[in-house]
């Protein structure tokens, strides 16, 4: 099975969440108690990235909250989204869509980033680690 990757549309209210490649949808309040179920679903699903985007700094306490958890996290341009998109074709814009395309952004981006990389590659910098001395 293909390693999971979660998107999540943040507004003032609520977490709109996709997970891929399962095309589940899940809905959340931007709540603390909210927050924690978050946190408690994904911990149980241990996905390979968790994809948010940026809105406004809204996004900010969840990023928090799944980081502090321990889980993997990345917060996305909103205008590379949009753009990710509109070349898939998708127009049609409601909170589940979004959450969706962000998820398969953040796994394009993840299989961008991993191409070509070996096993001795330094994930940060994309060099090779120094020899030890």
């Amino acid at each position: 099975m293909d390693a999971m990757v979660i998107g999540i549309d943040v507004s003032k209210d609520r977490l709109d969440v996709a997970v891929r490649p399962t095309g589940e949808s899940l809905i959340f309040k931007r709540t603390g108690v909210g927050i924690e179920d978050l946190i408690a679903r994904l911990g149980a699903l241990s996905p390979k990235m968790v994809a948010i985007e940026a809105t406004g700094g809204f996004e900010a306490v969840v990023a928090a909250g799944l980081a502090g958890a321990g889980l993997p996290v990345v917060v996305v341009n909103p205008a590379q989204v949009r753009a990710f998109a509109q070349a898939l074709g998708k127009r049609a814009k409601t909170d589940l869509i979004d959450a969706a395309v962000i998820a398969r952004r953040g796994d394009q981006a993840e299989a961008a980033a991993n191409a070509g990389r070996s096993d001795k590659t330094s994930r940060r910098s994309g060099r090779s680690p120094a020899p030890n001395r």
